[in-house]
């Protein structure tokens, strides 16, 4: 059993995608960043940088409690335990890795600072809103690109943990709040269509759906987010 410590944001949504599609049992443990749940010790000990997704696998590496936390480990540490979503093949392993980590450096910081400054600074900064916004419209051209002549993003690869870690930052909710129109990113939309159809990705997206609100953060959430006192 896996104690997987989730609020609904894009790199939770990772996880709880994954551990549909690997099949995995696991019990939700809710860490509500709106009200700050994510700075007590507790989950600090889970999860030092303070963020969600965090896991503990209560039958982790020699049959010992193990404790995982950054969504790209998460999910390294996943197919390792299993065998799923990997391959045999040195070649497939390096692309899976070369695009996990793309999506890891590139997409979630880069859209994380595109959503902060369009959603939820306290001020417009013309600046910053331009830079990131135009940031994610080039990494959306780049995965275009890259599902020009394949379905699935990691070459090589069928559907598999690079797609579970990048489809939660493109969804509708995150297209809206990146200004992003779909429609100029072709292949991307097809992409989506066909993840968005797996039973897997469906439940692990419907977890604590509601909970999230997506920009014009409260106060209250402004503390809890940027640990204003």
């Amino acid at each position: 059993m896996i104690d997987f410590y989730f609020w609904p944001t894009p790199n939770g949504h990772k996880i709880s995608i994954a551990l549909e599609e690997f099949g995995l049992d696991y019990t939700v443990k809710s860490i509500n960043i709106l009200k700050g749940e994510q700075h007590a010790e507790d989950f600090l000990a889970i999860s030092p940088n303070n963020r969600v997704p965090a896991i503990v696998d209560h039958d982790g590496p020699g049959g010992a409690p193990h404790t995982v936390f950054e969504s790209g480990a998460i999910l390294l540490y996943l197919c390792e335990k299993t065998g799923k979503f990997w391959s045999e093949d040195p070649v497939e392993q390096s692309n899976i890795r070369q695009w996990l980590f793309f999506q890891c450096a590139n997409i979630g910081p880069m859209f994380g600072q595109c959503g902060h400054f369009r959603g939820y600074a306290d001020e417009q900064v013309p600046y910053a809103i331009n830079r990131y916004s135009g940031e994610v419209q080039r990494l959306y051209g780049l995965v275009d690109r890259q599902l020009a002549t394949r379905d699935w993003i990691a070459p090589g690869s069928d559907f598999g943990i690079v797609d579970m870690a990048t489809y939660p930052w493109m969804d509708a909710r995150q297209q809206e709040l990146h200004g992003v129109d779909i429609a100029n990113f072709p292949n991307v939309a097809a992409w989506i269509d066909r993840v968005e159809a797996r039973p897997g990705v469906q439940l692990g997206m419907s977890i604590l759906k509601d909970s999230m609100k997506v920009g014009n953060p409260t106060e209250e959430t402004k503390k809890a987010f940027f640990n204003r006192a």
